[in-house]
């Protein structure tokens, strides 16, 4: 058995494996970029190195630095996790000619699937059945355009080299064959150095079901069954399910079975994925799944697996790379319940899903139900701009697909992340959508139904009230009014914006600054409302204060300055949203405290006019 193991990874993933190796008494050694010093991944090793700069091309790519770091700190063994350096067949050959275990497959099996139409033919000759399409080396454009024609529109585009949805276009005629193919070629020699491609059937409602695989060096490969990943947003993956819904024995036998036949084409080791597209229109049939490339590492979903194994695919790992036979013989593997796994992103869906970086300020995941978080951040770090922006993977298992629902849902809906926002809302709504409740999920289902997916949800009033009682004070709160009811209502400010909110109950000895609404997986600021910030300003003294802590985006106007009621003063940025706060009367600015790129607290003070001319 490996004694030590580096993890040449970074986040949730280097989390992950250190978790099990700890538990199976592996010695731990982390690496790190200078973005990374703090991470939770170099907390919880054994020991942590150092590799270079933050960005990826100049640490966790540089695999040199690594296999320095594994002799220097006595390590045996390299485990790669997914993405990086994991499928690069010169870096794994690199590992074992230093004398190091390599956690992973042979690299002549990386590399023998790592061409998607060298693949493709491999696997056609080990009678595994692949899409209709060319695969030839001929690119020439109007040679490709007859093939595309042969094979009939619509069809696919991709590079051979290609992954993560870059280098690909659907055509759906022959008008539009010649610009897709320049534009996926442009990319794939950007993005892989390699501007080949073949071309593929398109599968008008494509399902992609994949099978998790193992093989050990003594000869054995077995499948613990497969994963539903159909519900994605541009080629990416949002929410992976197991087992697939609409599976039936017979299906899952021929493709499962197809999947280890893949494994043994290549003589494989370790974990692997045999990834599949099925034409969903008529149901999951045996004759209409086809296989589509292999990823010879263990995959981000990986937990949904193991949830309805009861296996561990580290540790797997582990004991293959050392040896041993496999843990499990196929009679041995079934399937219990049903797991589910949505990606937690630090983005804004409502700002087409761009990052949002910055502290994590608040961060509190939902623990309903026993579920599973798997995470690479804590309360506090920093959400960085040089990786990617996942803060977890949030995994639920139920007796029944119902029940796994249910329950992601519940764990999403009480996570709390504040100020960077998260995609949990719109993965909420995800799982609340029709088609997949019912198990009818295509991979174009996001695309089609993105705008109702994306729109913010309102917090609820019971959310608003009990957030609202936190921050009032004993003695009451400015903007307290008595309605007809008589019930008491409070007036608050919401991201900014003026809210009254009914309250019940009794005030706090110490009030908080603010207090974070949480529901339907959406985050909100509230805070007091107060004269001079419900429009930035008291009319009577021109005092603009922060409504709210944020950062100063620009400062529109200079001291001494004649301005008029309604005009731009300057702008505030708190939660990743932008408020503008404006002179509340004629005059001039009589004091001017805010800077572009300051960070300011709640009513600290900004301006201050003063009736006059200047």
């Amino acid at each position: 058995m490996i004694h030590s193991l580096l993890i040449a990874n970074r986040g949730e993933i280097a989390c992950r494996i250190i978790r099990t190796a700890q538990q199976m008494g592996i010695r731990t050694v982390a690496v790190y970029s200078d973005a990374d010093a703090g991470a939770l991944h170099v907390r919880m090793a054994d020991e942590a190195v150092h590799i270079g700069p933050s960005p990826a091309r100049e640490s966790y790519l540089v695999g040199e630095r690594i296999i320095a770091a594994a002799k220097a700190t006595g390590a045996e063994a390299i485990h790669p996790g997914y993405g990086f350096l994991s499928e690069n067949a010169a870096f794994a050959q690199a590992v074992i000619d230093a004398g190091l275990i390599w956690v992973g497959p042979k690299p002549s099996s990386i590399d023998a699937m790592g061409l998607k139409d060298a693949a493709k033919k491999l696997m056609q000759a080990a009678g595994v059945p692949t899409t209709p399409g060319y695969l030839g080396e001929n690119q020439d454009p109007s040679f490709l355009a007859e093939r595309a024609e042969e094979i009939g529109y619509p069809v696919l585009i991709k590079a051979v080299a290609g992954g993560g949805g870059k280098g690909m276009r659907r055509v759906d005629s022959a008008a539009d064959f010649a610009d897709a193919l320049a534009s996926c070629q442009r990319e794939a020699a950007a993005s892989f150095g390699n501007d080949h491609v073949l071309i593929e059937k398109y599968i008008l409602s494509p399902r992609h079901i994949e099978v998790q695989v193992f093989g050990d060096s003594h000869g054995n490969v077995v499948h613990l069954f497969e994963r539903d990943c159909s519900l994605q947003r541009r080629h990416q993956k949002v929410i992976e399910e197991a087992p697939a819904p609409g599976m039936d024995a017979a299906t899952r036998e021929a493709v499962c079975a197809a999947a280890v036949r893949a494994a043994q084409a290549v003589d494989y080791e370790g974990a692997g994925t045999i990834e599949f597209i099925a034409d969903g229109s008529e149901g999951l049939r045996a004759n209409r799944i086809w296989f589509m490339e292999m990823n010879t590492r263990l995959q981000v979903e990986h937990p949904v697996t193991e949830e309805i194994t009861g296996q561990d695919l580290v540790e797997w790992q582990l004991r293959v790379a050392s040896g041993e036979v496999l843990p499990k013989a196929q009679d041995e593997l079934s399937i219990h319940g049903w797991a589910m796994e949505a990606r937690l992103y630090a983005e804004d869906p409502a700002r087409g899903f761009l990052p949002s970086i910055g502290r994590l300020d608040v961060l509190r995941f939902g623990s309903a139900h026993g579920g599973r978080i798997e995470t690479g951040v804590h309360e506090g770090a920093e959400v960085s701009p040089f990786y990617d922006p996942m803060i977890a993977k949030v995994i639920a298992h139920g007796s029944s697909r119902e029940q796994a629902i249910e329950r992601l849902s519940d764990m999403l809906e009480d996570t709390a992340v504040h100020p960077v926002r998260t995609n949990a809302a719109f993965l909420v709504k995800a799982l609340a959508h029709p088609q997949f409740v019912a198990g009818k999920v295509d991979t174009g289902l996001i695309g089609r139904e993105g705008e109702a997916l994306v729109q913010p949800p309102e917090p609820s009033g019971a959310a608003l009230a009990q957030a609202a009682m936190q921050l009032v004070p004993a003695s009451g709160v400015p903007g307290f009014r008595l309605n007809a009811a008589p019930r008491l209502r409070g007036r608050f400010l919401l991201d900014g914006e003026t809210v009254e909110v009914p309250l019940s109950g009794h005030g706090v000895p110490q009030p908080a600054e603010f207090a974070l609404v949480t529901d339907k997986g959406q985050a909100w600021m509230l805070t007091l409302w107060r004269r001079e910030s419900a429009h930035g300003a008291a009319a009577g003294d021109g005092a603009i204060l922060a409504p709210m802590p944020g950062k100063v985006v620009s400062v529109d106007v200079s001291e001494g300055q004649q301005v008029t009621r309604g005009q731009k003063l300057l702008t505030l940025e708190a939660m990743k949203m932008e408020h503008t706060l404006t002179a509340p009367f004629d005059g001039i600015v009589a004091e001017l405290r805010a800077e572009a790129g300051a960070q300011v607290q709640v009513d600290a003070l900004l301006v201050r006019i003063e009736e006059g001319e200047a």
